[in-house]
């Protein structure tokens, strides 16, 4: 019976034997960047086997997520930057530092008292980040863009004079994430230095503000005002509006899905997670009814909107009896 270290040398070896000369054409050619979408997909696929429970297809799936890190790995080794070792160094080496209150003399006896000790030494992890850079561009006689100023950090250190987007409590949050993962991140990590609602009752008067803001906006739109695309050619027949609206109009939008994910926050949700699951259950009925107008020999864009009314309530009624 192999040892588990056995099994990850056996697929490290493996992905390098894919990627040797003699190896594997598709995997020789790809990249950092052609890899990139692929992580994504699996992790996805991921939270997908969670979400539907079913065990056994996320055994397979998280085998694909690690092949993802193998693969980087891989191809980093190759360039000489670094290696799969180090990799599981600095995993091995954050999971201990980060967990002093099991690794060392720190006591913390709930899970918050955890989450408040990770995160002041996240922010102080980035604060060295921060001036390891800073003194490596001095080495280099490189200057900053942005003037450096001096902040006090949430762990009440005192912080060295580094460009201000390293020394923002928001560093390191990835502007490449989905959009509600981003704004739920990026409200997190600002509540901890207070810059938050008091409650869940100002997120929905803050929510009503929004909403009013966005109709004001739309006192501007051209007559006889918003309307879905038609059926048939996308957009069609739609009234045309300036690059100005569209842009005020976009931006309105967005801060309401922000306050959307600040309610979610406030009620321990995942924003992610809460709208993956409406959109299947959006899918379920929109085909439970494509199959009972199937069944009539007609098709949703056949029958009139009433009628589609009709059969949504059905499936709604069919899921509850179920």
């Amino acid at each position: 019976m192999s040892t588990t270290g056995e099994r990850f040398e056996r697929a490290v070896a493996i992905m390098a034997q894919l990627r040797a000369p003699g190896g594997c054409p598709w995997d020789r050619e790809q990249t950092f960047d052609t890899i990139k979408p692929y992580t994504l997909e699996e992790t996805y696929e991921v939270l997908e086997a969670i979400d539907n429970r079913d065990w056994d297809e996320l055994a397979g799936e998280l085998g694909d997520l690690l092949l993802q890190v193998l693969f980087y790995a891989e191809m980093a080794q190759e360039q000489g930057s670094f290696s799969i070792d180090d990799v599981l160094d600095r995993l091995s080496t954050k999971l201990v530092d980060r967990h002093p209150h099991v690794f060392g003399d720190a006591k913390a006896d709930t899970s918050a008292e955890v989450k408040r000790n990770w995160e002041a030494l996240k922010a102080e992890e980035r604060l060295r980040a921060a001036e390891r850079k800073r003194r490596a561009e001095g080495e280099m006689g490189q200057t900053s863009d942005l003037e450096p100023r001096t902040v006090r950090s949430v762990v009440e250190v005192s912080a060295p004079q580094i460009p201000d987007n390293q020394n923002s409590i928001l560093a390191g949050i990835s502007s490449a994430m989905p959009a509600m993962l981003e704004a739920h991140k990026l409200s997190s990590r600002a509540a901890q230095t207070g810059f938050d609602w008091p409650d869940v009752e100002g997120l929905f008067e803050k929510l009503a503000e929004e909403t009013a803001e966005l109709r004001q906006q739309l006192q501007e739109f051209p007559a006889p005002g918003p309307r879905p695309p038609g059926r048939g050619v996308a957009s069609s027949g739609r009234p045309a509006i300036s690059d100005d609206l569209q842009a005020r109009l976009e931006e309105e939008v967005g801060d309401l899905f922000f306050v959307l994910v600040n309610i979610a926050r406030h009620l321990s949700l995942d924003p992610e997670s809460a709208l993956r699951k409406t959109n299947r259950k959006f899918r379920r009925r929109f085909q439970w009814m494509e199959e009972r107008l199937r069944a009539s020999g007609s098709a949703p864009e056949q029958v009139s909107m009433e009628e589609l009314e009709s059969l949504w309530q059905q499936a709604k009624q069919e899921e509850k009896r179920s």
